[in-house]
Order: C-alpha cells, then structure tokens, then sequence
C-alpha cells in the first residue's frame, strides 16, 4: 500500500506521554484530524494538568502517571514529546507495553542510544518512528515526484536554512539534554538532506560557534553523498527567523519557503533560464499527514514506509557534523 492509495489504514488509539507544547500545537490536533487515529488518553505526571488538558479538548481519559497510560490495555499506539534525554527510557517502556511510538525528534541523545531503541522496539513487533512532520506534507510529496519526472534535471544541491533566536535560560542551551542549534533546528536541514538525496552522506564538512555551555548555537555543514549531491546547512539561535530550503538541479531550482512551517496554502517556486512558475500545494496538517503515515507503517508490519524515519542514519550525521565543528 502507497501513501498515494485511497485505501485507509487500520484506526490506532493513541495516548500522549506529556502535556507538552509540540503536542497542543501539534500531535493533539494532528490526530484529531487524522484518517487513521483516535486520541483516547493523555498523561501529565500532574494528573490535574492531564484533566485540564483532556477537558479542553476532549480527550476521554486523563492520567497521571506515564506508567498508567502505558498500562492502558486499550492504547494502541503512543507518542513521546518529553525532553530529548527521556526518549530511550520511555520508547523501551512503552515497547514493553506493547505500544506502536511515534518519538519526537531527534530520536535520542546519540546513535548508540538510537540503535538501542530500535533493536527493542523490533524484539517486541512495535514500529518505531522519528516525528519529522515536514517530511509527510502533500508539498513535499509533490515536489519528490516533480524532481523524480526530471522537473529540474539532476539534483546537485541541497541548501537548507532554520533559525532563530532564543533567550539565556532556555533548555536547549543544556547540553545534557541534546541542546544545541544543529539537534533542534539544523536537524531539519539535515533530514531534508538525506531525503531528497535518498542516501546517506559519505563525507562532512561543518563549523560553529559554541556558546558558553558548550552546545554549538551557530553551525554550518556541508554533506556530500554517494550520487553526487552536496547539501549545504546552516543553524543558529543567534540570528533571525529563517526556514527554508532550496533544490538545484541541472536544469533549474525549486525555492521552498516556510519549509517546516507551512502555512494554510504552501508554496514554492520553480525557476531557471527562461523559467518561472509558482506552485500552490494541499495545506493539509503535516501532523495529521504523519499520523497517518505512521498508521500505515504499522499496517505494513511495522514495516516504515520511509526507512530513514528510523532516526539511526539522521543520528550518525549528526555525531559527525559535530564532530568535524568541534575539532575547529
């Protein structure tokens, strides 16, 4: 079965590990407008913010304690927006509970952590999948078959821009917690990457400039992979808002404005010699597109229909665009 197929995956019944902000703006109402997915339950380990919650949007039950959501035997599947540092301990739990997880990314602190995760989640037949919403828009589908049809020639760059600022005390300056540019906004540039050249990168080149806790808040990289397309990526908390990605090929260029961030009608625009057309896309919710993609891996055999939303191969590139910035 294809995402193109009208034919409609199997309902899961999902819950919801914590009352984040991801989830009120994303997965609550990804799910609500899925195809595929019923919101059954969330967990708070305040039970009156879990009651608070499931009473605004109407959410059946209410729990305080992640341990009660995962022994909810009606549950089907699970997801995971808390802190990146929680993400191996509860994927394992929840596997043992027999619970499909769609985990928030990055998927974990390290590949050793991810590969972890994944070789679980295979022992117990439960899919594992990285939340990487942007990748399941009808834009993005779209534009893979454009340059697939040869719109554009040969793909031969990748260049991708996510930035903005934050503030001194945020979370994601605490490098114990996979803080840093590159693992909350430059990971995007790096999935958007891996992607549209449909492999894995062979050589890296990156820089950056590391705060005073020691997590990089601006960085740039430069991947090459095994087909000849180079991705050029740059990150930063320390510089205006930016989001977006641009594909050249040998032909001509498709500039992608609001990349992750769609708005109601997306966009982009072909141009090249002679050439200048702008396209309008379906503005469906991502989050409602994965829910459902995730329904029909789950369907499949737990089988992803996308294999890099396993998170192994985006964790190795991220280890080593670190890696190369910090030997600088």
């Amino acid at each position: 079965m294809s995402r193109n197929d009208k034919k409609t995956a199997k309902r899961l019944r999902w819950g919801i590990m914590g009352c984040a902000r991801i989830s009120r703006r994303g997965l609550i109402p990804g799910i609500l407008g899925s195809n595929t997915g019923d919101l059954l339950a969330i967990a708070s380990r305040q039970i009156e913010t879990a009651r608070a919650w499931a009473k605004e949007f109407g959410i059946p039950r209410s729990h305080g304690a992640y341990e009660a959501l995962l022994a909810d035997p009606d549950i089907d599947a699970v997801y995971i927006p808390l802190p990146n540092e929680l993400h191996l301990p509860w994927t394992l739990a929840a596997a043992d509970a027999g619970k499909h997880v769609l985990c928030e990314k990055p998927l974990a602190l390290n590949s050793t952590e991810a590969q972890a995760m994944i070789d679980h989640c295979r022992s117990k037949n439960v899919t594992l999948m990285e939340a990487f919403m942007w990748r399941h828009q009808p834009r993005v589908h779209a534009i893979r078959q454009k340059i697939r049809e040869g719109v554009i020639g040969r793909l031969r760059l990748v260049r991708s821009s996510f930035s903005f600022p934050i503030s001194g005390d945020d979370w994601r300056l605490d490098p114990a917690r996979g803080g840093g540019a590159l693992w909350d906004v430059g990971c995007y540039g790096v999935n958007t990457a891996r992607l549209y050249a449909g492999e894995e990168p062979i050589k890296i080149q990156s820089l950056a400039r590391f705060g005073d806790t020691g997590v990089d808040l601006t960085l740039t990289a430069q991947l090459l992979f095994p087909g000849g397309v180079v991705a050029q990526i740059d990150c930063s908390f320390e510089q205006p808002f930016r989001c977006s990605y641009e594909l050249v090929g040998t032909k001509s260029v498709i500039d992608v404005p609001d990349a992750y961030l769609p708005p109601e009608r997306p966009r982009a625009r072909l141009h090249g010699i002679e050439l200048n057309d702008e396209w309008t896309f379906d503005g469906r919710n991502q989050y409602s597109c994965m829910v459902d993609a995730f329904a029909e891996s789950v369907e499949a055999g737990n089988i992803l229909v996308d294999p890099a939303e396993n998170g192994l191969g985006q964790m190795k590139a991220i280890e080593a665009i670190l890696a190369d910035a910090s030997k600088v």
